[in-house]
């Protein structure tokens, strides 16, 4: 895939509207982030070619990882990025939160509710970004058996912003600090921007104009 690479006012005018975001924020918040993600009031958006600037999130490619863009088809709006890896995947979604205050716990609840709809288990368990999800669905495998498909669903908490960062795969079974999937996702840089937005309501995300491979339906 080719990107658009971005200009030196629109960095400059990124990093001032994250610092205004990041406005308020005590060093708690930011202490289980040490080593990333970040908020972009707290790294630079560097000019290069495998950085992908999608608004809200800007994700850097490493060799091996394919970006792939979720749409909904009912509103044609992208709604989440996925860093593709021959091991596994990681699924990031970027949403609003209050200045004061997590809404992962409540993000959390609805996640295993919807999961345990599904006919699925969630488990709760300590991870490095605090209570993660653990997560196994049912599946139907490509040759029509069923199979399971286990997952971990972090809630990463930054400045007015919640991530939510699920691996699937290797990652998921099997993490490795140093693997290429989580230093994707300690890489990520979110910016919440200025406009308004309600808790819970996710940031929205870009489709960068050089982009060259449809992105997926969901």
């Amino acid at each position: 895939m080719k990107f658009r690479r971005k200009g030196s006012e629109e960095t400059e005018a990124t990093e001032q509207a994250g610092a205004e975001s990041a406005e308020g924020v005590g060093d708690a918040a930011a202490a289980p982030r040490a080593q990333g993600p970040w908020d972009v009031s707290e790294r630079d958006v560097p000019d290069e070619p495998n950085v992908v600037d999608l608004g809200s999130l800007v994700l850097r490619l490493q060799e091996g990882l394919e970006l792939q863009l979720q749409v909904d088809e009912r509103s044609e709006q992208v709604v989440a990025a996925v860093l593709a890896h021959e091991e596994g995947a990681l699924e990031l979604r970027a949403f609003a939160a209050p200045r004061h205050g997590d809404i992962w716990d409540d993000v959390r609840r609805e996640i295993a509710a919807e999961v345990t709809r599904r006919g699925g288990t969630a488990t709760e368990a300590e991870g490095p970004w605090g209570t993660e999800l653990r997560v196994v669905l049912n599946v139907s495998t490509p040759d029509g058996r069923t199979g399971s498909q286990p997952s971990r669903v972090f809630g990463i908490a930054g400045p007015r912003w919640l991530l939510r960062a699920t691996l699937f795969g290797k990652p998921a079974l099997d993490p490795d600090d140093d693997g290429l999937i989580e230093t994707a996702l300690r890489d990520v840089v979110v910016r919440r921007g200025t406009a308004p937005h309600a808790p819970g309501e996710p940031l929205p995300l870009t489709v960068p104009g050089g982009l060259v491979q449809p992105p997926t339906e969901v």
